[in-house]
């Protein structure tokens, strides 16, 4: 069962791309502060986001890096019936330039409006890394989680060499993702990361999440996931053995 919980916790923090960061404030001690924040998940599985150096969850962060970030199901008609997780974490700053050029790499792709504001003003990468978690699937079904993360094989030139490709070469195949998954088609598709178990597309400014029907650990069965996809007639449901 915790195998099952902590892939339906880590496919909710997939999917999301947004959430409720919580620090200890640093003007008001004792309080908790919560700021919306926008977040990706880097090449080891853990939420990276992008945050301005005169924010006050920043200033809270660099006095006290103990945090939480809560996600929950977008657009829930019942928040209580749907899936939330909390997952208690560090934050830290990156500061190596090879950690910040990757990070920056993938974070535009998600996110590309922020390279305009990221160069001209003060904002600086943090990787939160998970300590615990609290995942509520809905009623009843609440677990305490130690092993949520899953590090992407593909991140770095590989994962980049695909969305590439996908991007010049098979427009069609994306377009098809998207009419397979009942997607938005206000504008074309862009594929802006894949891990091991789905695909992330950005329509203009929104961003989706697809699962694979199976766990994909080489780029060539990442190939074949796709190239079934474009031939699919529904989106697969994925194998819910946690493996």
């Amino acid at each position: 069962m915790s195998a099952k919980a902590s892939r339906s916790a880590r496919e909710l923090l997939l999917r999301e791309y947004r959430g409720v960061l919580s620090t200890h404030s640093k003007s008001m001690p004792g309080f908790p502060f919560g700021s919306v924040v926008p977040y990706c998940l880097d090449g080891q599985g853990m939420p990276l986001i992008l945050i301005s150096r005169i924010a006050q969850h920043t200033h809270n962060l660099l006095q006290d890096p103990k945090c939480s970030l809560l996600v929950g199901e977008r657009e829930a008609a019942n928040v209580q019936a749907v899936g939330r997780i909390t997952m208690m974490a560090e934050g830290h700053k990156l500061t190596e330039p090879d950690s910040i050029a990757a990070a920056a790499r993938r974070y535009y792709r998600y996110f590309p409006e922020s390279q305009s504001y990221h160069s001209a003003h003060d904002f600086d990468f943090w990787r939160l890394t998970p300590v615990r978690y609290r995942y509520i699937g809905g009623f009843g079904a609440i677990h305490w989680l130690d092993d949520v993360t899953l590090a992407n094989p593909f991140a770095g030139a590989s994962e980049a060499g695909m969305i590439e490709h996908m991007n010049q070469d098979h427009a069609q195949a994306i377009a098809h993702y998207v009419q397979l998954a009942g997607l938005p088609q206000t504008e074309p598709a862009q594929m802006v990361g894949v891990d091991s178990e789905g695909l992330h597309l950005r329509i203009g400014q929104a961003l989706f999440w697809l699962p694979f029907g199976e766990t994909c650990n080489t780029p060539i069965q990442v190939r074949e996931a796709l190239v079934y996809l474009a031939r699919a007639r529904e989106w697969p449901t994925p194998d819910a053995s946690g493996t």
